[in-house]
């Protein structure tokens, strides 16, 4: 009579842990998002060449979004200038999607940011019109914050899949000596 009761408590059991495992079994990383919608920001500075402003980040991590000749760029951490390569954005005419997607780490046995994945609309050369969609992964790391991919959204099924491979190896880029990678299948920006 034993082996019922052993059966309905361990099958169950075992199901839990089954479903359980996988999200353990990561690889210590997971996403995040906030939204990027510049009326929620705080302008820092704006004048005829271009604007820039605080915005909310993963619970309270510092964002600058920075604007000029029509292009945007982002910025982390509570020291921006000091900790990237400066305005690092795509060559033609863009703006931002709605979303920012955080990658998180739990090395530390906390989850923290290290890298973000944001969605570049661009326009086309000739006409300005919307034309491509990048997805643009930033490496956040102090003193060393930068694009470190590329990936084009419209030419890859996985885009996403692709943009968060990336972010994970987030922290052994040299935003000085390293090349931006590009990822899968890419056309014009």
């Amino acid at each position: 009579m034993a082996l019922p009761v052993i059966r309905n408590f361990v099958v169950p059991a075992l199901l839990v842990a089954l479903t359980v495992s996988p999200a353990l079994a990561q690889s210590g990383f997971t996403s995040a998002y906030t939204d990027l919608n510049l009326d929620d920001c705080l302008i820092l500075e704006a004048d005829d060449f271009g604007a820039s402003w605080a915005c909310p980040g993963y619970k309270g991590y510092p964002l600058m979004v920075q604007e000029g000749d029509l292009r945007f760029s982002l910025s982390y951490g509570f020291e921006p200038d000091e900790n990237g390569v400066g305005f690092q954005t795509l060559p033609p005419f863009n703006y931002l999607g709605a979303k920012l997607e955080w990658r998180l780490s739990n090395a530390l046995g906390r989850w923290f940011p290290i890298a973000t994945i944001v969605r570049y609309h661009t326009a086309h050369p000739e006409t300005g019109e919307d034309y491509g969609q990048v997805l643009v992964v930033s490496q956040i790391a102090e003193g060393n914050n930068c694009h470190i991919a590329y990936v084009d959204a419209r030419a890859n099924a996985n885009a996403n899949e692709l943009a968060r491979e990336a972010a994970d190896k987030a922290g052994d880029f040299d935003c000085m000596t390293d090349e931006i990678e590009i990822i899968g299948a890419f056309g014009a920006y």
